[in-house]
């Protein structure tokens, strides 16, 4: 097909390429990239073979790569362009731009100098797993790479673990199987989870079961590839002040009352606040006891 170039008004375009299979795109963004004065993308050789598959030539026009490498070097220039009233337009390597990618460095440049920022949507790893997961979609909450180490990843999932909505991450082939370990670990290995991977792709496969089938799984047997982890919400649970009592009991002598507190809060899913309240009260109570 051939894309005749068009005037576009100044500005960044942010186009979204497809994540694997070259005719997801869309027809809005195939113009873009056919009449855009300068052309910015995270992988220069990825949108080069795909503006070939799709027969837009460069025609003279600046293919300059974008990334989190040289992003402070290159910024300027597009800026450059921008100022001087050419449009300028930028694909992230896969997906949409934006999202967990290194073009938002460049998104607020533009918005601080009063320039246009236009998106041209399509496809996005987050919501084409989210769809294919089988899990709720009312509410997710896309939390991007969790830290590389056990440590603080544990903390980051620690921290989502009460949000009342599906987590969203994306994941390295290479952590993946530990990610799910640790997620099983601190969110609960019954949890109801999924696992998507080279999506739209020859290899597209997508796992489900509860984070302790799929760690095993992932253990026993690592895949490759790029990878969209999502884990259900937390279940309702009904905790009564007789079950805060008697978690703070089992603890309280071997503990502070501030670490007892944090303890039992974060294994009962619980505000620390209004446990630590209840433990001060113990703690008080078992001291009259004792005179």
């Amino acid at each position: 097909m051939n894309h005749v170039r068009q005037t576009l008004a100044p500005g960044l375009y942010l186009v979204a390429t497809p994540l694997g299979a070259a005719r997801d795109i869309t027809l809005r963004t195939l113009d873009i990239l056919a009449s855009a004065d300068v052309i910015a993308a995270e992988d220069t050789r990825s949108l080069r073979k795909l503006m070939d598959i799709h027969g837009i030539a460069l025609e003279g026009r600046p293919l300059l790569a974008y990334h989190d490498h040289n992003g402070g070097r290159v910024r300027p220039r597009l800026m450059e362009a921008l100022e001087a009233g050419k449009s300028v337009v930028y694909a992230s390597e896969a997906g949409t731009p934006m999202v967990a990618d290194p073009g938002f460095d460049l998104a607020r440049a533009v918005i601080a100098e009063g320039h246009d920022l236009i998106s041209a949507p399509g496809p996005s790893a987050v919501v084409a797993a989210l769809t294919l997961s089988g899990l709720p979609t009312d509410r997710f909450l896309f939390a991007g790479f969790l830290p590389n180490t056990a440590t603080a990843r544990k903390t980051a999932l620690r921290s989502l673990g009460s949000v009342p909505a599906t987590l969203a991450f994306y994941e390295s082939p290479k952590r993946v199987a530990a990610m799910l370990r640790d997620a099983a670990s601190v969110l609960g290995g019954e949890r109801q989870a999924a696992l998507c991977r080279e999506l739209t792709k020859k290899f597209e496969e997508t796992l489900r079961g509860t984070l302790d089938e799929l760690a095993e799984e992932l253990a026993a047997s690592p895949r490759k590839g790029e990878m969209v982890v999502l884990i259900d919400r937390a279940g309702e649970r009904s905790v009564n002040l007789s079950d805060i009592e008697q978690a703070l009991t089992a603890v309280m002598s071997d503990m502070s009352v501030r670490d007892a507190a944090d303890a039992v809060s974060h294994d009962l899913g619980l505000k620390r606040r209004e446990v630590y309240q209840i433990a001060l009260r113990m703690g008080a109570e078992g001291q009259e006891g004792s005179e």
